[in-house]
């Protein structure tokens, strides 16, 4: 129908239509037809609209103008009561629902708006320029630009050009109290539908409206507090926001109590999402953490990447900790700040930010900590100390105090014995550690051994029942008996512990680290001729050498710790039984070939000391072959020594020959002389390793073979030149620095410098003439000594009559 027509009324009288509709509302209040209802409410909408100024004019068929919006809702409400759509104004039956844009009056209202628009913000700005704005003009100027922003986004740009987000949040700033709270809330409204223009968010962001909105969640009405905490979730959209917000001093404490509060749950909601946008950016969890939200932290530490991990774990370490903390700490990350500290480096940056006085404080100092704290903080520092580096300088208490300290040693050995066996075994790592360091292994050992019990307690652990107790306290025990070997030994056998580690070898049970320490301590420790027979036993020495050759074929040329420092015990094992030689122990030396043992471990790639064990072992037994050499040695040879000493040639032969060494018949299986046995080769290559304790142990067993002057010394040095030894040895002196191995080198040269041949051969050495010179100005008193006679022999020092050398080799 015409609705107009019907009525009576002008159809452009859209005012008048209105009127007549609500009319029609009030009459059929009390239908109770559903279809009438909905018509009305329909014929309402669409002119409701003509009082508004339209956004999106379109045409109909019927020629008639509607805002889109609106005629689209009058057709769904036809199709929906089974009605043909109309025109609502002139009731036509429209044949087609095509909506045509009215571009004409849509440019005609859009320019009408844009200067009203224009018109509106100028007053605004005038309205807030005053220097006396009252609360009706600054309200109204805030509902302006709040439907600019709103209705008309177009004109974001005039409302940010004007000025007005600087204005509005200059409000916040300067007149924050005054205002009140409805102002406020207005102000952080409009500010809210303008920080959806990028550009009006940065303005806002570097007048910093953040603080602002965070000044306004403990505003006194829920309006303020939602308009201001929703302009945060606005702006925590970005991570450089977000870092901004949670660096403004209470932003985070504010944020989780009102994420917290179940009274006011749509804001609670508002704030959960702000704190968990936050916690996506890195440089916010710092300062989430220190509010008390560790989550974010926490979740980084156990599964970032190692370097988040670490900066994750400094940041612990700087942070002042509840006991509630510390328990949510030690609960979820335990492990992960464990096992962290096995990575390369990690310890140290812990370190450096401050962990570790923390960590000895629950361990030593806090009674009130619970046993699981002690135990993490005993694991950690286990892990820390056992890499060398700068622990060993860090102070761990406000005394300077540092972890090799006496008092913390002390502490530590008396807390072995009254805490859990997890804290116990970390203990033992802990000491292990600091034992192991060159900067602090002395004072470490030193302090352990002086300590009332501190040898004892840590023999308790040898043979405990858990592994990991047994492990460290055999490493120690190696340790200890490497700088304290006499006063290890006394507690060893008072304590009645010396057959332990011979079993503990034997042990199949026993682990290899348990195996390789409890040799190196039987090695270490002084054993009398009795013990080394009654303890060791010779039957003993086929064990050992079975294993040594094992060790040989599991390493297969590649240096491990375990492999190596077995060798080290096993060699060391041997050098027991070549200390003092007697009859039944030198049949023990050829039975088993110890000569040819020790020398097939100087040319195997061992550690240094592995190398060094041997050629002490060369020393020791060239030297037992020297004295039983000697003319006045018992039993009599009276038709050379070598004949008749079976432990000395073997099987005599019809006609032996003299070794030019001994000046007595050896056979070539010797086992006490390094000529016959092939060893002076292998040691004169060793004059060339890289270790000068090595070079030390070659020069010591190479001076066996020049020790006797006596007769037959000639063809000993004239050997020695053949096997190119006075040669090596003198490359060698003109190479290195004063100290003990230029002694020992030295008294060498001097040595084969008393034979005229070798003297006559090296005087025109010139590199060996200026190294004398130098070790006579500035070696050691032996070195000097030696160095003149040196020269003497070489007749280069004239006017000095030749003294009688020193018979003696320096100690």
């Amino acid at each position: 129908m015409d609705l107009a027509r019907c009525l009576g009324i002008d159809s452009c009288n859209y005012e008048e239509l209105i009127n007549q509709v609500k009319l029609f509302k009030t009459d059929l209040a009390n239908s109770n037809s559903v279809s009438e209802r909905r018509i009305l409410v329909s014929l309402e909408k669409i002119l409701g609209s003509w009082s508004e100024v339209m956004k999106e004019p379109v045409v109909l068929e019927s020629s008639q103008t509607y805002e889109r919006s609106a005629i689209e809702y009058w057709f769904e409400r036809c199709l929906e009561d089974g009605r043909d759509p109309t025109c609502p104004v002139t009731g036509e039956v429209l044949k087609s629902l095509e909506l045509k844009p009215n571009i004409g009056l849509a440019g005609a209202i859009e320019e009408w708006v844009n200067r009203n628009v224009e018109i509106e913000v100028k007053c605004a700005v005038e309205q807030l320029s005053k220097e006396s704005m009252e609360a009706e003009g600054v309200e109204r100027v805030l509902d302006v630009v709040y439907k600019i922003s709103e209705e008309h986004p177009s004109n974001w740009f005039r409302v940010r050009n004007a000025g007005l987000v600087v204005m509005i949040v200059n409000l916040l700033r300067n007149s924050s109290k005054s205002i009140g709270t409805v102002l406020r809330s207005k102000a952080l409204m409009a500010l809210l539908s303008m920080a959806k223009d990028e550009e009006s968010k940065k303005i806002m962001l570097e007048e910093g409206i953040t603080r602002f909105a965070i000044h306004s969640l403990i505003g006194s009405s829920e309006k303020e507090r939602e308009y201001a905490v929703k302009l945060l979730l606005e702006f925590s959209s970005d991570e450089a926001c977000c870092t901004r917000i949670a660096s403004e001093k209470g932003a985070l404490v504010l944020l989780s109590s009102m994420a917290g509060n179940l009274e006011h749950p749509a804001l609670a909601n508002v704030a959960e999402q702000v704190l968990t946008r936050m916690e996506v950016a890195e440089d916010s969890v710092q300062n989430l953490a220190a509010a008390g939200r560790f989550e974010p932290l926490l979740s980084r530490l156990r599964g970032g990447p190692d370097d988040i991990k670490i900066e994750m774990a400094s940041i612990i370490g700087r942070m002042t900790l509840t006991n509630n903390s510390k328990e949510q700490i030690a609960q979820q990350c335990a492990q992960t700040l464990v096992e962290l500290l096995w990575l390369d480096d990690n310890a140290t940056i812990l370190v450096e930010s401050a962990v570790l006085p923390a960590l000895v404080a629950i361990l030593l100092q806090n009674q009130g900590a619970l046993q699981e704290w002690k135990e993490f903080a005993a694991s950690i520092i286990a892990n820390i100390v056992s890499k060398p580096g700068h622990w060993e300088l860090a102070s761990i208490d406000n005394k300077g105090n540092s972890m090799q300290s006496e008092s913390v040693v002390f502490s530590l050995v008396v807390l072995l014995l009254v805490t859990s066996p997890q804290c116990q075994a970390s203990i033992l790592r802990i000491l292990y550690g600091m034992a192991s360091s060159p900067q602090a292994a002395g004072s470490v050992a030193m302090h352990i051994k002086s300590s009332e019990d501190g040898i004892k307690t840590i023999f308790h652990f040898l043979d405990y029942p858990d592994v990991e107790h047994r492990i460290y306290a055999f490493k120690l025990t190696r340790i200890l008996t490497e700088r304290f070997a006499q006063d290890l030994a006394q507690e060893v056998k008072h304590s009645d512990k010396l057959l332990l580690f011979k079993e503990k070898l034997l042990d199949n049970q026993s682990t290899e680290s348990e195996k390789s320490d409890a040799a190196c301590v039987l090695a270490n420790l002084p054993l009398s001729e009795d013990e080394v027979k009654t303890v060791l036993e010779a039957s003993f020495v086929k064990w050992i050498v079975m294993n040594l050759k094992k060790q040989q074929r599991i390493s297969n040329g590649r240096t491990s710790w375990p492999t190596s420092s077995m060798e080290e015990g096993l060699l060391g094992l041997l050098l027991h039984f070549t200390r003092s030689l007697d009859q039944d122990t030198i049949s023990v030396v050829k039975e088993h070939q110890l000569m040819t043992i020790f020398c097939e471990q100087l040319s195997f790639p061992a550690k240094p000391r592995v190398k060094q064990l041997a050629a002490v072992g060369l020393t020791n037994l060239s030297e037992a072959g020297r004295m039983l050499a000697a003319p006045d040695s018992e039993p009599p040879a009276p038709k050379g020594f070598c004949a008749s000493l079976v432990f000395m040639c073997g099987r005599a032969s019809p006609e032996p020959s003299n070794c030019p060494i001994h000046n007595a018949p050896c056979e070539y299986n010797s086992q006490l002389c390094l000529l016959k046995s092939n060893c002076i080769r292998p040691l004169v290559d060793l004059l060339h390793d890289e270790d000068a304790n090595v070079q030390i142990a070659a020069i010591e067993a190479l001076s066996t073979l020049v020790l006797d002057t006596s007769h037959g010394y000639k063809g000993a040095v004239d050997e020695l030149e053949k096997q190119d030894v006075i040669a090596a040895v003198i490359e060698l002196f003109t190479e290195i620095r004063p100290g003990v191995l230029q002694e020992r080198a030295l008294w060498m040269i001097e040595r084969a410098l008393r034979v005229d041949s070798p003297a006559h051969r090296h005087s025109l050495n010139q590199s060996l003439v200026r190294a004398l010179v130098e070790a006579l100005k500035h070696g050691t008193a032996n070195a000097k000594r030696h160095a003149q006679d040196a020269l003497t022999n070489l007749k280069e020092i004239s006017g000095v009559s030749a003294k009688a050398s020193s018979q003696s080799r320096p100690q």
